[in-house]
């Protein structure tokens, strides 16, 4: 059996944050069994840490931050992708500021610093979650589409398209994670001179110096507008290449984006928490859609080991008649006692279960139990809050249901439980539409869980 392992010895490494232009050490620690892969910011008061897990995820504009109380990390993913390659599963990373330093823009240079220190095995058996069945996170509206299918061992195939003449599309496999430093970890990021024309006015980039990215140039250039970037950039000249792209970087690879999207995969689905043994194929990935994947599938872990997270019951976000003026229904119809978190694309709501529900009058009345079917609507209605909430005017608006899906039903639910039900957005809101993961919890147990699609329509 495999066994964890974490790095020989302590190492550092110094560069800039490619958004913040900060100065930053970054400083890997060994870390003992069972500790995960933790960043610590000693530059706070308290040296706050943060876990490296989709659940600490706030921020995936350019890049993927973790945040948790007062520690936030930017830039996460390079790093995660060099110690999932080498397969660390604990250690411990301190850093003095607030990002993650942006090196030459490829995850090469944290893997041969790693390298240089070597790994050690430890005591504990390594933690894998091993896929059963395929899990698929989709975005219609804009193509994209990840999925992980059983498999005895890890790869990845990433295919990108951005309608681009000078990309065109392409594809780029990693069969095993023992080829990831020859294939994978050199390749650098990249954007278009569009996005960084825009990344500058927005005052971003504040650490790039024209060394760490593939410039795709995909407009027509003056040579004013590159004799600008020069100067921005402390370069003599720039000039655009027959490859299409500016003249500050050499390619490594002909297909180099591809492989630098594949290598962000691979550092975004770190954040699962545990290695994955499945075969993972990725069309046209970014950070969002790979946070929102790496969510999913630690929810699926966690609904096969039947264990819940912990929620506070004593928190009320929305009492009762809130959720009266925001939802039609009326007891007894009415499923749900209180909303008791709320976040933009997640929301958690409870129901006391007691032997007065009227339905227990003829539903099994000598063995009350909660109907499962109820069960889904009172899932569907806490659902129907968080649709609302995505709208200004939630009173001018219904939800409807259009489709339930992979409903499962695990445990009895009986009088004197509390039922919690959790809610997360599988792909984004997006023209009235919703499509949600929801399970349903007693205690430290997931009593059942479904899919669900819901249509918001405006009241006449």
């Amino acid at each position: 059996m495999d066994k964890q392992r974490t790095i020989d010895k302590e190492t550092s490494i110094e560069g800039v944050g490619l958004h913040t232009g900060q100065k930053v050490k970054l400083t890997f620690k060994p870390a003992p069994d069972n500790h995960g892969i933790v960043f610590q910011r000693i530059d706070l008061e308290g040296q706050p840490k943060v876990s490296a897990i989709a659940d600490n995820v706030t921020e995936v504009e350019r890049g993927t931050t973790i945040e948790k109380n007062t520690a936030k990390v930017n830039t996460v993913e390079h790093v995660m992708a060099s110690l999932v390659a080498l397969k660390v599963d604990n250690c411990l990373i301190e850093l003095n500021g607030q990002e993650v330093p942006i090196m030459d823009g490829s995850s090469k240079p944290f893997v041969e610093l790693l390298k240089s220190v070597g790994t050690k095995e430890q005591t504990e058996a390594r933690k894998y979650y091993v896929v059963k069945e395929p899990i698929i996170y989709k975005d219609e509206a804009r193509g994209v589409e990840l999925m992980v299918v059983p498999d005895d061992k890890y790869s990845v195939t990433a295919m990108i398209d951005y309608n681009s003449p000078v990309l065109g599309t392409q594809h780029a496999n990693l069969d095993n994670l023992d080829d990831f430093e020859e294939n994978i970890a050199s390749s650098r990021t990249f954007c278009f001179l569009h996005e960084l024309e825009l990344l500058l006015n927005h005052n971003l980039i504040k650490g790039g110096d024209l060394s760490n990215a593939i410039v795709v140039v995909d407009k027509v250039v003056s040579q004013d507008e590159l004799d600008k970037l020069a100067s921005l950039f402390n370069r003599d000249r720039v000039e655009v290449k027959s490859e299409g792209i500016l003249n500050n970087v050499e390619l490594r690879h002909q297909n180099e984006p591809a492989r630098h999207k594949l290598l962000d995969v691979v550092g975004d689905l770190g954040l699962v928490g545990v290695p994955i043994k499945g075969k993972i194929i990725a069309k046209k990935p970014g950070h969002a859609a790979n946070v929102e994947f790496a969510k999913l599938i630690r929810k699926k872990m966690e609904a096969e080991k039947g264990s819940a997270p912990r929620f506070d019951l004593t928190k009320t976000y929305y009492d009762v008649n809130k959720i009266m003026e925001l939802l039609p229904h009326r007891p007894p119809f009415l499923m749900v006692d209180r909303i008791i978190e709320m976040e933009k694309e997640r929301i958690v709501g409870c129901k006391n279960i007691t032997i007065n529900e009227t339905f227990f009058q003829g539903h099994f009345p000598g063995k009350p139990v909660f109907p499962g079917v109820l069960q889904l609507e009172a899932m569907a209605q806490v659902g129907g809050i968080l649709a609302l909430s995505q709208v200004p005017d939630p009173e001018n608006y219904l939800t409807y249901f259009m489709k339930i899906d992979k409903v499962k039903f695990r445990q009895q639910v009986v009088p004197g439980d509390t039922i919690v039900f959790e809610l997360n957005f599988v792909t984004p809101f997006r023209r009235g539409i919703v499509h949600m993961a929801g399970y349903a919890y007693v205690g430290d147990k997931i009593v059942s869980e479904a899919e669900m699609m819901a249509q918001l329509a405006k009241v006449k």
